[in-house]
């Protein structure tokens, strides 16, 4: 298949530096580099135009690198706190998504954007989980989400403390509950 020549107009991550000319597929040039400007076709006019705007757009990039910098100083350990229903287990009913922890994140005051948290897997389960989020594209900041079935449990877990039963106890406690209604009855 054909590969089309681009000119990257910002750093972009597994394909190059701000001015690299690159080759990517069709599709991905049409629909995510292109009209997120990102990058433009590498013509011979839009060389030009590149070198003739090389240091403004340079100075643009340092000057919204620097400001990600400052907001990841601000807010660097940030834990945020998601109450989710969930099993005696800990398993979610359901799970936590990157649309989930933007909007976590935005109520701590940190506006991101849904596309800024790089979750791999959504989670599933209770407890603590750090989430990368891209602040700028050279700028990457660890958010620690503490899922929990209640606030208070989430102050459990930020202390550290287990808040989900081991299968072996939930059967203890199970097995003594059916012991006490085999004696109330006889």
């Amino acid at each position: 298949m054909a590969q089309v020549e681009l000119i990257l107009l910002q750093r972009v991550e597994h394909l190059g530096q701000m001015g690299d000319v690159v080759k990517v597929k069709p599709g991905y040039a049409r629909n995510f580099l292109l009209p997120q400007a990102k990058a433009v076709r590498a013509t011979k006019q839009n060389r030009e135009r590149f070198e003739r705007e090389r240091a403004h757009l340079e100075a643009q990039n340092l000057k919204r690198r620097e400001e990600a910098e400052r907001i990841a100083e601000r807010v660097a350990g940030l834990t945020v706190t998601l109450i989710r229903q969930a099993s005696d287990a800990g398993s979610l009913y359901g799970s936590v998504t990157s649309r989930d922890v933007a909007d976590a994140c935005g109520e701590a005051s940190l506006g991101i954007a849904r596309s800024q948290v790089l979750l791999v897997n959504p989670i599933k389960t209770l407890g603590l989980a750090t989430v990368h989020v891209a602040l700028h594209p050279e700028v990457v900041i660890d958010v620690v989400v503490n899922v929990a079935r209640s606030p208070e449990e989430a102050e459990k877990q930020a202390r550290g403390e287990s808040i989900v039963r081991e299968e072996s106890e939930y059967e203890l406690e199970t097995g003594e509950e059916d012991a006490e209604a085999a004696e109330q009855t006889a």
